[in-house]
């Protein structure tokens, strides 16, 4: 007998939706090229994504047509991650750390019809446009602004069916060429639902979110799309990487959460060492670090030194990215500080609706610590095949699991952690 639930798509129109509705004081903060802050509110937000759907339409993009971006952090590409989407059409973030031969060989593999490009990256656009064939290129400026203009503020959001595909990114090719992955509306939704969760990233209403990570990368790892969930308040630091950028920007807006890449850290952890007084972090509650694994030594030392919680976690590209985050449990909280460290510098227990196993020639390996495998997942989110690339298809099991390559011990319960082999 089947369950008598409403038959209700999980999509991005749903999230944008219930932003609408419920956050539209809530504040979206950009750091400009010149160094200003651009600032305004969802209810803004929200009308220029719809006019954005509306103008793309109009321009004939439709059924899930691939929109290209080359853009930094801003809110202008926010309401490209929504406007593409919700107009029934994927938006693709080209990843502008590859070389143009990388980036023109993506743009024809993925069939790109459109691109929207920062005007501060034209110059990279311009090493690879030769090889390419955009039949629209829309410069962020007054171009955009004029694309947004020709929209419809009252468009009304569709009800899209939500296995259909809504974003679309690349692996970084560093094992043969780059490969696709096309990241569902429901993926969308359910990893922005589960990024909510205490245990994972615990993202809220009452949050200020500042995602280092590029959203060029993996969805930022899925910050603008829960955040916009919960209606968090969002800062995007633009092209002002650097630590001193980013340690006034926490300060300025007071940021709880943010997240990037261990070498952004350890260059912010010296520069706090330097001048430990010179900011004020007391809002800070999360230091989100992935994309390799962080040293021991610089979680301790944010903790211990400037009181900055450091929450280390693990994901890929084909799975949204959200795997495992070293959260520390009941369990781990009652044990002494150096086994408290112990375990966030490993990657931590699998997210919600994440499978994990680690399999060697042998067969499944138990979860004792000691034994190596590779990794493979399965869940809700996670990628079932590459974007038009059949070569790949032994990277998944026949029971259905993927193989992530990397290899691990896992302990008892069910904490993982990456092995360097080199």
């Amino acid at each position: 007998m089947k369950g008598q639930i409403m038959d209700y798509e999980l999509n991005v129109p749903a999230i944008l939706r219930r932003a609408e509705a419920l956050f539209g004081r809530r504040e979206i903060v950009t750091r400009l090229p010149d160094k200003s802050f651009h600032r305004y509110t969802y209810a803004d937000f929200a009308e220029r994504s719809r006019r954005l759907a509306s103008a793309l339409l109009k321009l004939g993009l439709k059924d899930g047509e691939r929109v290209a971006t080359l853009c930094w952090n801003h809110y202008q590409h926010l309401e490209i991650y929504f406007g593409v989407p919700i107009s029934g059409n994927i938006v693709h973030t080209l990843n502008l750390r590859l070389s143009p031969g990388d980036l023109a060989y993506i743009v024809n593999h993925a069939d790109d019809r459109a691109l929207i490009v920062d005007e501060t990256l034209l110059p990279l656009y311009d090493a690879f446009k030769d090889q390419v064939s955009f039949e629209h290129v829309i410069k962020i400026g007054d171009e955009y602004e004029e694309l947004l203009a020709s929209g419809d503020p009252e468009w009304d959001y569709p009800d899209i069916e939500e296995n259909e595909a809504a974003v679309m990114c690349y692996t970084s090719g560093t094992t043969g060429r780059p490969k696709g992955v096309l990241y569902s509306h429901r993926a969308i939704a359910v990893h922005s639902l589960a990024s909510t969760q205490s245990g994972t990233l615990g993202i809220s209403e009452r949050d200020t979110v500042l995602p280092v990570v590029p959203m060029f990368h993996a969805n930022a790892w899925g910050f603008p799309f829960t955040c916009t969930l919960v209606g968090a308040k969002q800062v995007f630091p633009g092209p002002h990487l650097d630590p001193e950028s980013l340690l006034d920007a926490f300060e300025r807006e007071r940021v709880t959460v943010t997240g990037g890449v261990p070498t952004i850290w350890l260059g912010i952890l010296q520069m706090l060492d330097a001048e430990p007084d010179r900011w004020d972090l007391s809002a800070m509650r999360g230091m989100i670090v992935g994309g390799s694994a962080a040293p021991r030594s610089m979680i301790e030392g944010f903790q211990k030194r400037h009181g900055l919680h450091v929450i280390h976690a693990w994901g890929m590209t084909e799975m949204t990215p959200l795997g495992t985050v070293a959260e520390p449990t009941s369990e781990i909280l009652a044990l002494e500080e150096d086994a408290q460290f112990a375990f966030r510098a490993k990657q931590g227990l699998a997210a919600p609706f994440v499978e994990i196993r680690a399999r060697s020639d042998e067969g499944v390996v138990p979860w004792d610590g000691k034994t190596m495998g590779e990794l493979e997942v399965r869940g809700v989110w996670i990628a079932s095949a590459y974007y038009e690339d059949e070569s790949q298809a032994d990277r998944w099991t026949d029971d259905g699991w993927f193989k992530t390559c990397d290899i691990v011990t896992i302990v008892e319960q069910g904490v993982i952690e990456i092995q360097d082999l080199t």
